[in-house]
């Protein structure tokens, strides 16, 4: 029998729900949305119910679910979809709802699935199967959702058949559904756990110092997103915050394997110590890092920054020129968390003595490893370069210190010292007072490498006792504290050994001469390893928090490809011609100026890129221009380029020459090739270069070629674009984000300068059009598909050099080590250094003697294997929070 109902005759609940679902044993319903309203009305009576399935739409795309290889993946991908209000108004309007919602899905009688876009593009049709527990069964269909609004206040028609064919239809359609869904992940019930117990802090100062981390990163955009900091990321956030309590400071430098997300773990650390009062935060880091931060810090954080620019602007994270009165304004950032390049402290600018003036509450350096001594035996030998020498000044007027670095060798270990010395500057728990053999590198390394034993018991209490470790790094020093009556906050003692218990003498002595793990005592146990955070993608692999993706890399010499000879592309004779004029003019520049060097890399490197920007290169210099505008190097001066020599000029114009023309560039058809004939398109495309002028020559030249295919420019904020043959639009990097991850969009082109927090797992190849020639820039561009939710087992990258070039050259001797398809870069150092490039004949062995130092033991494996898991509840779960428009508040101060 069919019976109809209105709404406009009275509540639908109240008319039909209600009634049917006394007595009832089951309950299966096609609903809509899964939403917080899900179920509300018929709370109470669903407790009777024995079994109770509900599926409802997600809007996940099927491949998210498939790719999700564990629940919370899946939860990740959903958390995203589910909750369309922002949480300050959802959860206060709706906190009932969310506690009767939670009710139920904890209690074991209802379970609910989630269907993607593949089995239901959208699940309009909502109908439902009521079973009673005197056998009878009834089948309706409407157009209302399972929600408060659906059954009282719309207005809706429902139709009720009981007879057996509607409601064995009903359920064959409820079933298949039901097949297609993946279950509601537990995060996701959490998720509304934490909703319906939701409460805001009414200030950043009510906010106690242990909750400030969950309190403000529970509802950052990482987490709205349905990401999360990586548990290693927020362990080191956890050592910062510990640091502090312990030692009043943090002074750390941070060193973790490449592509493990360094500058996240590090702006985290630094948003806090902002909100908790600890004062401004100065970020250096090189020119082609600045925009990566401001991105990091936005996107991922929603914190606002500002960087120092070289028209003297404060640029914020809006792209929003602020203008200044000049030099001296880099010591007024608009905001709390300024950015600043490398390159103003390295060439000793105006703005260089401004900073040195003012006090920070966290001072971050990221490439650290820039700041060092020099080499050699030449009259500066040994003398800091301007960099180390500003920071190590800049330190004694900040509280937090941190330091990004290359990832150390415990052998080379001499080489760091001068950053735990910048460490110790104004915080004696370092390296200890004046005196300390810890402040002279050359009595200390052999304990350290484990090439010397400590045989005086007066030498081994002098290393022990200043500084004095804390009492939770080892039995030992807990004695030593206990025995000489110290609290935590001592970190010297200058009484003598004889002090000690008779036990703790006997047990320093047994202590400090044995090995353990293969080590010395005092090669697990020194400021180094103390201070130096460092953990490993093996390890994190084997704990199961990092997928294991092989990487193909292409070309594969042992099956030729058209346009390559071995590993490097055919060019023509204008190319070899053009290249050979480059090198022709730095050999003339050479004989007059310092900056020879840098312009020899930066010209070839850039006709190494495409002949396009080798011709914009070549032209900005005949014009006296910067050729590195959009990523300035510290370590180039232009000044000596403003006048150019006839035969230098003539060397350039011979270069502009040969490429004007625009002869056919072999990289673009290899390009083509991938996409088209190897079916790289097919898996979704990430294209990157290191310069915008590529990034955009090879976007609009694929725009020409394939004009159905909509392809994203994902550039700096402000040259973003996305076209479609021969129609280019401005977009934010935001939506580009968003068409990717909704598949809307499967070409991607980018820069590296942007590529920071660019998550393009939904994209399975990757093609270099240049090679970086340090490998940690690779390793990050991998990064940016090689990560959980790849569909692939195994990605595919294509590295583009030109034959003949310095760049075949270098990558024909790293290639060799790149055969570890799930390991790709283990065989490379993060950093090779120039002279390794320019004496290209040793490169080989560099590299060999690299590798057998990281092969060795160290006490970095030992101390940080069990510090990639975070401490606490994860922030996710975090109820009492902080509102985003306390934290932008806060952190839209000035200095």
């Amino acid at each position: 029998m069919i019976r109809r109902f209105s709404s406009r005759h009275g509540r639908l609940d109240h008319l039909f729900l209600r009634e049917k679902l006394r007595g009832a044993k089951r309950y299966f319903r096609i609903a809509g949305y899964f939403r917080s309203s899900l179920l509300e009305l018929i709370h109470e009576e669903l407790k009777s119910i024995d079994e109770v399935r509900v599926v409802c739409n997600s809007d996940l795309d099927p491949r998210d679910i498939s790719a999700a290889r564990t629940a919370e993946q899946q939860a990740m991908a959903l958390k995203e979809k589910w909750s369309e209000r922002p949480p300050e108004a959802d959860s206060l309007l709706g906190r009932d709802r969310y506690k009767k919602l939670h009710e139920l899905l904890v209690r074991g009688n209802l379970q609910v699935r989630v269907v993607g876009k593949a089995a239901t593009p959208f699940v309009h049709g909502k109908a439902g199967v009521i079973d009673g527990r005197d056998g009878s069964s009834t089948a309706f269909m409407g157009s209302n959702n399972e929600t408060r609004e659906g059954w009282r206040e719309h207005y809706e028609l429902l139709w009720e058949d009981d007879s057996p064919e509607a409601i064995a239809w009903v359920r064959e359609e409820f079933e298949y559904l039901w097949s297609q869904g993946v279950p509601l992940p537990r995060a996701i019930i959490e998720e509304v756990d934490r909703c319906a117990r939701r409460v805001e802090y009414r200030s950043v100062e009510e906010c106690p110092p242990e909750s400030i981390a969950a309190a403000t990163m529970a509802e950052a955009p990482i987490y709205s997103r349905g990401e999360a900091l990586m548990p290693w990321q927020r362990a080191f956030t956890g050592m910062f915050l510990e640091h502090r309590d312990y030692f009043g400071a943090t002074r750390m430098l941070l060193a973790d394997e490449v592509g493990l997300g360094k500058t996240l773990s590090l702006a985290t650390s630094t948003v806090l110590a902002c909100l908790l009062g600890d004062g401004p935060a100065l970020i250096l880091c090189p020119a082609t890092l600045t925009q990566q931060w401001q991105v990091e810090l936005w996107d991922k954080l929603g914190v606002p920054s500002a960087v120092w620019t070289s028209k003297k602007t404060w640029l914020d994270h809006t792209g929003h020129h602020i203008r200044t009165r000049g030099p001296e304004d880099v010591a007024r950032c608009p905001y709390q968390i300024g950015i600043v390049s490398t390159g103003l402290i390295f060439h000793r600018t105006d703005e260089r003595h401004h900073l040195l003036r003012k006090r920070f509450g966290t001072l971050v350096l990221d490439e650290a490893h820039r700041a060092r001594r020099a080499g050699g035996t030449g009259r500066t030998a040994g003398q800091p370069n301007n960099l180390l020498d500003f920071v190590r000044e800049s330190a004694k007027n900040a509280r937090h210190v941190l330091l990004g670095t290359a990832t150390p060798i415990q052998t080379e270990v001499g080489e760091l010292w001068g950053l735990l010395d910048v460490l110790g500057q104004g915080a004696e728990y370092v390296l200890g007072r004046a005196g300390s053999l810890w402040h002279t590198p050359s009595r200390v390394l052999g304990f350290i490498t484990g090439a010397k034993a400590v045989e005086d018991e007066g030498e081994c209490w002098d290393l022990i006792r200043n500084p004095l470790p804390p009492r939770d790094e080892d039995a030992l020093f807990d004695h030593i504290r206990t025995d000489l009556g110290l609290n935590d906050e001592d970190h010297f003692t200058s009484r003598p050994r004889y002090e000690l218990a008779e036990f703790t003498r006997e047990e320093l002595l047994e202590r400090t001469t044995q090995h353990r793990d293969g080590l010395a005592f005092f090669q697990q146990h020194n400021p180094m390893v103390r201070h130096t955070v460092l953990r490993k993608r093996k390890v994190l692999e084997a704990k199961g928090l990092l997928p294991r993706i092989a990487v193909d890399i292409h070309p594969i010499p042992e099956h030729p490809k058209p346009f390559f000879v071995g590993l490097g592309l055919l060019t023509s004779p204008p190319i070899d011609a053009a290249y050979n004029a480059a090198k022709k003019f730095t050999d003339l520049l050479k004989h007059r100026t310092r900056s020879a060097g840098f312009i020899e890399g930066l010209l070839l490197l850039r006709i190494c890129s495409s002949l396009a920007a080798g011709l914009a290169t070549a032209r900005k210099l005949l014009g006296g221009k910067n050729p590195n505008e959009e990523d300035e190097d510290e370590d180039a001066n232009h000044e000596e380029l403003s006048s150019l020599t006839d035969a230098e000029r003539e060397a350039l114009e011979e270069v502009v020459e040969h490429l004007r023309v625009h002869p056919v560039d072999p990289k673009f058809e290899a390009v083509l090739h991938y996409l088209i004939d190897e079916h790289w398109l097919d898996h979704g495309c990430i294209i990157f270069s290191h310069y915008y002028d590529t990034a955009r020559w090879v976007a609009e030249r694929l725009a020409e070629k394939l004009p159905s295919e909509p392809i994203a420019l994902y550039a700096g904020a402000d040259r973003s674009r996305m076209l479609r043959g021969d129609q280019h639009v401005h977009v934010e990097r935001e939506s580009i984000k968003s068409a990717v991850k909704e598949r809307e969009v499967r070409l991607v082109v980018a820069t590296d300068a942007a590529c920071e927090g660019l998550n393009l797992q939904t994209l399975g190849t990757l093609i270099n059009v240049d090679l970086p020639w340090n490998p940690s820039r690779l390793e990050q561009r991998i990064g940016r598909i090689k990560r959980f939710g790849q569909a692939r087992d195994s990605v595919d990258m294509l590295n583009l050099v030109y034959q003949g070039t310095r760049d075949e050259e270098v990558y024909d001797r790293l290639s060799s080590r790149m055969r570890d398809r799930y390991d790709v870069f283990g065989a490379l150092p993060d950093v090779i250094e120039d002279d390794w490039i320019d004496h290209i004949e040793t490169l080989d062995d560099k590299l060999t003697e690299f590798i057998e130092k990281k092969r060795r033991a160290n006490a970095f494996d030992i101390r940080y294997a069990d510090t990639v898991e975070p401490k606490g509840e994860p922030w996710e779960k975090c109820a009492q929070v902080l509102s985003r428009r306390d934290v932008i508040e806060r952190l839209s101060r000035g200095w």
